[in-house]
């Protein structure tokens, strides 16, 4: 029996052996992720027809390494539910395609299948989760673990391999068109965020591939994908965190960005790529390319194979679409790379298949798939109910309502697309805002008028919208913004947004704003309603942060939702009706305009930040600030300092009728040491879940790590100083004390 096919031996040993009997070519062929996977087939009726595209790459490298998003479905894609795969027929295509490889391979080699999940499964029948930046808001690691691992369920069940999550990048400016792919704006939220996605896919079986490395969040004017110039000190504090609590939770794979950091692109930084990622961290994965980020290497190499040879130099491992990697043999050939670096990237790649046992069960049993509903999993419905801030009441919530008319007026009330994001397949189910609200309060109740469109409107909508609040008693205006591809997107060769394309979108990967304020006609819809005199209850749902400040001051109440998902309607409606007490907390401050920026609650206690002569010195709305329909009390607290770890106990009450849940969070203050501290940063939070009236005892600890800091030599270390500790609950501080931190030396 030949090694690689013994599986008494180790992955490893059994990849040593079969890299040694591969050719060049079949090398090349393993490291390179060069297909669509949604151009692989077409289809017709229930049968599929392998495309000439995958025929044609499949011969020539003797077998395809990784095959990206077969199961991907979305305007890009032109998939959907006639043209693209549902689950009843997934195991079909996949043992099409997985034999047709084996087949083609001298030594029956699988492929290895990666899809996207930046929230939930980008295919017909998917199942959808709210946003990264949702998320972040839900303060709540444990339920997204939950939420993960049920859509790492169902992507295995279709014998996925690779997870593509969205859980690296740092909100650093929310101008960004992927600011809705961020957890929010806080490295430690970000990192605890990250650990659980990649925890949830672990544990079901599905590797996850984390994205971006890094500093992706931290832009040029807001511009995606351009340069991060700022040094490694910033790096450490605020953009690898995530990385490394990735790492740590088990993460396998890591794709690398599109941007450059103070003048070296993501793609080619071996520092960033293997002194970094493998020597401090430990890394064993695989290192991806983002799609077609390879070939932009020739700005500055001037041929596309120097550029495949100085990826794979610099530490990418697996390429994505790009031309550059499939140039690879001739890169070895002229000496522009050593075959012993291909080698080791081979060698990881194989590894992981023979980790993943693909060798031995390389086909799916072409059986029933369980059905993947938002009613039988609630993890995407909770995750909905717990991320919308209520950040304005004067008592016009919860809506108590006996046969009044209510008008739910704005762009965003009436479209589910509008509410799920970016990266979203073809959905056939899911609830609205105006759907949601018509189930809670009665259809009878609830009329609806659009007023705008989300960047256009006419006088005549404006005029119908206005009509229909005077006939009403109270308007829920729903305002925001949308990432839907839906509306005629053109694309970039990478699935991007082109910026010319005509479409009702403001957010979304190629969509960044110069501006926060509500785009199009939105604000002058708002005016014209709140001079009704009304009770004007607004919602505001997007993917950034926007300027709310005059609807802050205007509407009896404001509620914040960012892109909530499938459930969002439900969600929104129950809160509205009070059914259940908001408990999301902001993951992203809310500035007043663009003009304020940088704006997030954590920068450098060197200077005054924002302190304009023209411009508040605050933001409207600060990151954790978050209101609920009760009020706590938090009392009795006490920070017990041990050996190197400081513990915070207090006593939290819920003192309303109403049950709802607190997320007390604790944030430091470094008050001496070497080098300038922030003014403050978060360390630790906990939701805790309270009945009315309910009391408990609560204990958070602040871990070594949470009281170390990189120091004037950029070594990690414990003790560099006092820290004044703050204990906070929804924007509002309760408690403050110092504590002198000893190192040990």
């Amino acid at each position: 029996m030949e090694k690689y096919l013994n599986t008494a031996l180790s992955p490893e040993e059994r990849a040593e052996d079969l890299l040694q009997k591969l050719n060049l070519r079949e090398k090349v062929g393993q490291v390179n992720q060069h297909l669509y996977g949604f151009s692989a087939y077409e289809r017709e009726n229930d049968d599929f027809h392998l495309a000439e595209d995958f025929c044609k790459e499949n011969e020539y490298w003797g077998g395809i390494g990784v095959l990206y998003g077969l199961y991907r479905a979305d305007p890009w894609s032109q998939k959907d539910e006639k043209t693209g795969i549902p689950p009843r027929l997934s195991a079909k295509i996949y043992n099409q395609v997985q034999r047709a490889v084996i087949e083609k391979s001298r030594f029956g080699i699988p492929a290895l299948m990666s899809t996207e999940c930046p929230h939930g499964h980008q295919a017909v029948g998917g199942y959808l989760l709210p946003v990264s930046l949702s998320m972040g808001a839900t303060f709540d690691p444990e339920l997204v673990q939950d939420a993960f691992g049920v859509v790492a369920e169902q992507i295995k069940s279709q014998g996925v391999d690779f997870a593509l999550i969205s859980v690296l990048d740092v909100l650093r400016d929310p101008r960004w068109g992927r600011s809705e792919e961020c957890f929010g704006e806080d490295p430690y939220l970000c990192a605890s965020m990250a650990g659980a996605a990649v925890r949830g896919c672990q544990e079901k079986g599905v590797d996850a591939v984390v994205k971006h490395l890094c500093a992706q969040g931290q832009t040029t004017g807001g511009v995606n994908a351009s340069a991060a110039s700022i040094g490694k000190r910033e790096l450490y504090e605020i953009h690898l965190p995530a990385v490394k609590s990735s790492i740590q939770n088990g993460a396998v794979g890591v794709m690398a960005a599109y941007n450059e950091i103070d003048g070296v692109f993501c793609h080619a930084n071996p520092w960033l790529l293997k002194e970094y990622l493998r020597d401090e961290l430990g890394f064993e994965g695989i290192v991806m390319a983002d799609g077609t980020a390879i070939d932009r290497l020739d700005t500055i190499t001037g041929d596309n194979a120097a550029s495949g040879a100085l990826a794979l130099k610099s530490g990418v491992d697996v390429s994505l679409w790009d031309q550059a990697f499939t140039k690879l043999e001739e890169a070895v050939q002229k000496g522009f790379v050593d075959e012993e670096r291909l080698n080791e990237a081979v060698r990881r790649v194989l590894t992981l298949k023979f980790k993943r046992g693909l060798f031995e069960k390389p086909y799916l049993e072409e059986t029933e798939l369980p059905e993947f509903t938002h009613e039988k999993y609630t993890q995407s419905q909770k995750l909905a109910e717990e991320s919308i801030v209520l950040l304005k009441n004067n008592g016009a919530l919860p809506l108590q309502t006996q046969n009044h008319k209510i008008a739910v007026i704005g762009p965003v009330a009436n479209d589910i697309y509008h509410q799920l994001g970016d990266y979203t397949p073809p959905v056939e189910s899911g609830q609205t805002i105006l759907e949601g609200l018509e189930e809670v309060f009665g259809a009878e109740q609830v009329s609806y008028a659009k007023g705008t469109s989300i960047l256009a409107g006419s006088q005549a909508e404006l005029d119908e919208a206005v009509t229909l609040a005077e006939k009403s008693d109270v308007v829920i205006l729903t305002l925001g913004g949308s990432s839907s591809r839906f509306s005629g997107a053109e694309f970039d060769i990478n699935g991007a947004i082109l910026a010319e394309s005509k479409v009702q979108m403001d957010c979304g990967e190629g969509i960044d704003s110069a501006s926060l304020n509500l785009p199009g006609n939105q604000m002058k819809l708002a005016e014209a309603i709140i001079a009704t005199g009304k009770t004007v209850i607004t919602v505001v749902q997007g993917g950034r942060a926007y300027n709310v400040s005059e609807l802050k001051e205007n509407s009896a109440a404001l509620l914040y939702a960012f892109y909530p998902g499938p459930c969002g309607g439900k969600a929104i409606a129950d809160i509205i009706s009070g059914r259940i007490s908001p408990s999301g907390r902001l993951p992203v401050s809310l500035p007043y305009s663009a003009e304020q920026l940088p704006c997030y609650y954590n920068a450098k206690a060197s200077y005054a930040a924002m302190n304009y002569y023209n411009l508040p010195h605050e933001p409207v709305y600060a990151f954790g600030y978050g209101l609920s329909y009760t009020n706590f009390s938090i009392s009795h607290v006490a920070f017990i300092q041990q050996e190197e770890s400081v513990i915070a106990e207090f006593e939290i009450e819920n003192t309303g009728d109403i049950a709802a849940d607190a997320v007390p969070m604790l944030f430091i203050q470094w008050k001496t040491g070497e080098i300038v501290g922030r003014v403050k940063e978060l360390k630790a939070f906990k939701r805790v879940s309270l009945s009315a009236h309910e009391s408990k005892k609560v204990s958070i600890v602040l871990e070594k790590e949470a009281l170390s800091r990189y120091g004037a030599d950029m070594k990690f270390a414990y003790g560099q100083g006092e820290v004044e500790i703050c204990l906070e609950e929804g924007g509002k501080q309760y408690f403050t004390g110092s504590v002198k931190l000893m190192s040990k030396k």
